[in-house]
């Protein structure tokens, strides 16, 4: 299902990619990730094994942003969350030091968005809002969860305008200095 799109922006569609799709797009996908992120030379290479990984999970979606030429804007992707899983034990544990009943509440049954990001040069035109929503749309969990790094960003203004909750504040990943907040909300988006 393609959602097409026009304006100044040169932005044209939303499109699904299917896991061989995002595999012979996996370099211009980090390419992108690297460049919304403000990332250093080399980023891609250590994450490309993950993101593979990533997309051989249960519930795993992908959608991206493309221009009328085809090249990629945008990119969000994400999977049902299961114990066992890295990001689920992280916030597993920081939710239990916190409010043990939230585990519960919210890590039951919830749909990871793992990854969005949309080219420095094409923020702010509603890409990443058409690719979230996009992603989670018919998404059968009851949760959608995300991490963020704290501070304002525009990113943070779209979480909260669609409605994205606090889960868990000021919490430390296992190998990156920044705090993060892991943010949340009932499906669907309506």
């Amino acid at each position: 299902m393609t959602a097409a799109y026009s304006g100044s922006s040169g932005y044209q569609r939303v499109v699904e990619l299917s896991g061989d799709e995002f595999r012979a797009r996996l370099a211009e996908a980090l390419d992108l990730y690297v460049d919304a992120m403000r990332y250093p030379a080399g980023t891609a290479e250590q994450r490309a094994p993950m993101w593979l990984t990533h997309a051989l999970r249960e519930g795993w979606r992908c959608m991206a942003a493309l221009d009328s030429t085809g090249t990629m804007l945008g990119l969000a992707y994400g999977y049902q969350g299961n114990p066992g899983q890295w990001w689920h034990e992280q916030v597993r544990r920081g939710l239990a030091e916190r409010d043990e009943r939230a585990v519960q509440g919210w890590l039951a049954d919830y749909f990871e968005l793992t990854e969005i990001h949309v080219r420095p040069d094409h923020q702010a035109r509603g890409i990443g809002e058409d690719l979230l929503r996009r992603l989670v749309e018919g998404v059968p969990n009851r949760h959608v969860l995300l991490s963020t790094p704290e501070g304002p960003s525009r990113a943070w203004k779209l979480y909260r305008r669609l409605g994205f909750v606090d889960v868990l504040r000021k919490y430390y990943f296992a190998g990156d200095p920044r705090p993060f907040a892991i943010l949340g909300r009932e499906l669907p988006l309506g």
